[in-house]
């Protein structure tokens, strides 16, 4: 699968792009939220009414971003063709009270989001990143992107069985990052430090969102470079490739469209998605009820227009491990460069069911893309994905797939170079119905 990388290796050097510059779920939507803009779209207000007007828009809240392109002509009960991501990683997560240390070391207490790999965290340049609320209630986002952080493992001197019997590692006493040297620890010190980083003046910070990524750069991997390893692939390769289907859809003046494409990126996905900017809280079911009230439909209207709506949940799956095969399914192993994954759940902790795969199939024989398929081994517990949420919540026909990598929750992923292309070709064929 080496000729559609090089076919298209622009697109993988774009994805590289979008990985550094969204260390945060914050950075993520406001880095795709840019990119709308310059393909036409507008950012709308929830506070305000909203108007029937064809073209390109998007609702940005928090670490979430919804984006819609009415095509002219569209009904109020057209349905609606949605991409569903998430722009959360796990990762560690800045505590209220920051500033720690212990035995002249200065550290910063933080907090375990999701379910990270934690010895990935380990002994790796760390930055810092997200969001900061100031006292007149705007936000700032922040970026340290240089290495200011280290979770330091212990020697293996002072350890001599952790080869043989693993590494164990308390989460409260083993994760706090090292950021200097002091015993004067005084509350403050970190924000007052972020506030000089973001150029605000002191005082000003009341509020943040913060946490710690790797600074090493996306990159290249291998012989003929077919593989890229880079940060928070899960599942910021599918918003990029959702960003990238839409505006090209959008690109074509929507003419002919019999669907309105949808991105919806939700925060929260790692940890249960149950906030106001996850996929189990009321942003999508809002924006899509609104866009048909403003283009003077009734409830009759959404529900013929939910009633016709498929979703494509795009997150990433496992790849089949070289060292580990017997973890997977043994008639199931998906590959990278192998194109697009379809993932399966007979007890529905994947959504996508026999009409999803022949939709999905569809898409993929338009855009002339190979996909996948990934049942998880019988013996392991599967994971599951903002796709089962999106149905039950929401009525709508929805279909899990992905792009398959190895690393996955690991502060640092591998996938294929060709594969993020395939699936942005498989999303945009889908979005045009």
């Amino acid at each position: 699968m080496s000729e559609p990388s090089r076919f298209d290796r622009g697109h993988t050097d774009d994805l590289m792009t979008f990985l550094t510059a969204s260390p945060s779920p914050y950075h993520a939507v406001a880095t795709a939220a840019e990119r709308l803009e310059k393909a036409g779209f507008r950012q709308v207000s929830e506070t305000d009414a909203w108007d029937g007007t064809s073209g390109g828009k998007y609702v940005l809240r928090g670490g979430a971003i919804v984006a819609w392109y009415v095509p002219e002509g569209a009904t109020p009960h057209t349905p609606f063709r949605i991409v569903g991501a998430h722009t959360d990683s796990p990762n560690l997560r800045v505590k209220p009270q920051p500033d720690t240390g212990a035995h002249g070391w200065r550290q910063v207490a933080v907090e375990i989001y999701g379910g990270p790999l934690l010895n990935s965290w380990l002994d790796r340049d760390l930055g810092l990143a997200g969001r900061l609320t100031l006292r007149d209630g705007t936000t700032r986002l922040v970026d340290v992107g240089r290495p200011l952080l280290r979770v330091p493992q212990l020697a293996i001197h002072l350890d001599r069985s952790v080869n043989a019997d693993g590494l164990k590692l308390d989460k409260q006493r083993h994760l706090q990052p090292v950021w200097g040297l002091g015993g004067d620890l005084r509350d403050g010190d970190l924000i007052a430090f972020l506030e000089q980083e973001a150029g605000l003046a002191a005082g000003q910070v009341t509020g943040w969102d913060l946490m710690v990524h790797s600074v090493e750069p996306p990159a290249y991997l291998g012989r003929d470079e077919e593989l890229v390893a880079g940060p928070r692939m899960d599942n910021l390769l599918s918003v990029h490739a959702g960003t990238a289907a839409l505006a090209a859809v959008a690109a074509g003046g929507g003419e002919g469209l019999p669907c309105i494409p949808v991105l919806a990126a939700f925060d929260h996905e790692e940890n249960g998605s149950q906030s106001d900017t996850g996929a189990d809280g009321p942003l999508l079911g809002s924006v899509l009820e609104r866009s048909v009230f403003a283009r003077g439909g009734s409830y009759e209207d959404r529900a013929r227009a939910f009633a016709a709506t498929v979703c494509l949940s795009s997150d990433t799956g496992h790849a089949v491990h070289p060292n580990y095969a017997e973890r997977h399914d043994p008639t199931h192993h998906p590959r990278v460069n192998g194109g697009p994954i379809l993932k399966v759940n007979v007890n529905n902790r994947y959504a996508t069911d026999g009409t999803g795969r022949a939709l999905f199939a569809a898409a993929c024989d338009k855009a002339g893309v190979p996909f996948q398929t990934f049942v998880s081994n019988n013996s392991m517990p599967c994971g599951t994905t903002i796709g089962p949420i999106t149905a039950a919540r929401h009525g709508i026909r929805t279909v899990d797939i992905g792009v398959a990598i190895l690393s996955m929750h690991s502060a640092r992923e591998l996938c294929g170079d060709a594969d993020p292309y395939l699936l942005a070709n498989a999303l945009t064929a889908f979005l045009q119905g």
